[in-house]
């Protein structure tokens, strides 16, 4: 049995074949995924499992280097938004690497995630809490 944080064998297998650039979305429950992208569907119920939660076990298998949210994601909802920048900060204090933090409008934000290799969609009921991690090299 696999000894680290991440169990889900899809999501393992997708974080294993990732190369330098690649990039992965994590939504909430309502995200529109695009038929042509593989679709990692986690989401149980309400809030199960949250999209920090998800978003803090996918960093702690992957190489992160940039990220692109959604503007109206701290407008709209500010609270979840400063958790996820609190954890991003506490990936670039870890790794010693930072990470490049970008946003744009929901609108192009929904139609990038079409160049994802995969989309995973959690039980997160937050508007807005979706996040492009695009994937460094640890070297």
């Amino acid at each position: 049995m696999k000894k680290s944080t991440l169990i889900n064998a899809e999501l393992s297998y997708l974080v294993a074949t990732l190369g330098h650039t690649d990039e992965i979305t994590i939504c909430d429950a309502g995200l529109p995924i695009p038929q042509h992208v593989q679709r990692i569907d986690l989401a149980l119920t309400h809030g199960v499992p949250s999209f920090l939660d998800t978003v803090k076990v996918i960093l702690s298998e992957s190489q992160i280097e940039a990220v692109l949210m959604a503007t109206e994601f701290a407008k709209v909802s500010p609270k979840h938004h400063q958790a996820l920048l609190a954890v991003l900060d506490q990936e670039c204090l870890t790794t010693g690497k930072s990470i490049q933090i970008g946003y744009l409008s929901h609108e192009e934000f929904k139609q990038r995630t079409a160049q994802s290799r995969a989309v995973v969609r959690t039980g997160e009921y937050t508007p807005y809490a979706n996040i492009i991690f695009q994937t460094g090299v640890v070297f």
